[in-house]
């Protein structure tokens, strides 16, 4: 039951992400940046793909995924129809993955440390949706402060 739920509003808000990523006016909006904000919507997309592909995907799902931290926020200009498609892919890979879980998995160490602690797969669940919310607000606040 806890898996369903989780499953449910990570696809809802990755969904949503997509709609943020198509909601700038201009293509090239995406990767502003205006006043102390230092990492633009595009980036911050990147990044949360990289970070679910990376905690989700490859770490309980196995997918061979290698991030490149770094790239999520050096790279530019990378075009809106390759971003929705990353966001799609993120979306397969998160629903699947939660998809093979299990209730009492939620109950077992995640198998990385999370800032040198043992968490939990349900309290490191919790604290990456709580990443994918903060960040899609920032993206939300960033595209309609560029208007």
């Amino acid at each position: 039951m806890i898996i369903e739920n989780l499953n449910k509003i990570f696809e809802r808000d990755l969904q949503k992400l997509k709609v943020e990523i198509n909601a700038f006016k201009d293509e090239y909006d995406i990767w502003k940046i205006q006043g102390d904000i230092a990492n633009s919507g595009g980036n911050l997309c990147l990044h949360l793909v990289g970070n679910l592909n990376h905690f989700i995907g490859a770490t309980l799902g196995n997918t061979g995924y290698v991030r490149h931290r770094d790239d999520e926020f050096s790279l530019k200009n990378v075009l809106r129809q390759d971003l929705v498609t990353n966001i799609d892919n993120c979306i397969l890979i998160v629903t699947e993955t939660l998809g093979k879980l299990r209730d009492d998995d939620l109950q077992k160490d995640f198998p990385l440390e999370k800032h040198g602690e043992t968490v939990s797969t349900l309290g490191m669940l919790l604290h990456l949706y709580g990443h994918l919310t903060y960040h899609l607000g920032q993206i939300n606040y960033l595209r309609r402060s560029l208007v």
